[in-house]
């Protein structure tokens, strides 16, 4: 599956990686946010993982 020519499982590979330095980030307090917003994003980030796992087993 494919979205404008680039592979969706390549999109959320690329989301997971921005989401997981994200988390580092703010768990490491580089970034200070409302501590809601980082448990949020953590299930984002579990959602999008899932999604880009059964992707790519899809795929193959």
């Amino acid at each position: 599956m494919t979205i404008a020519g680039i592979s969706l499982v390549l999109i959320l590979g690329s989301v997971n990686l921005v989401l997981v330095l994200f988390q580092v980030s703010t768990g490491k307090k580089w970034l200070k946010i409302n501590f809601l917003w980082h448990r949020r994003l953590g299930l984002v980030l579990l959602l999008t993982a899932i999604a880009h796992a059964v992707l790519a087993y899809l795929s193959r």
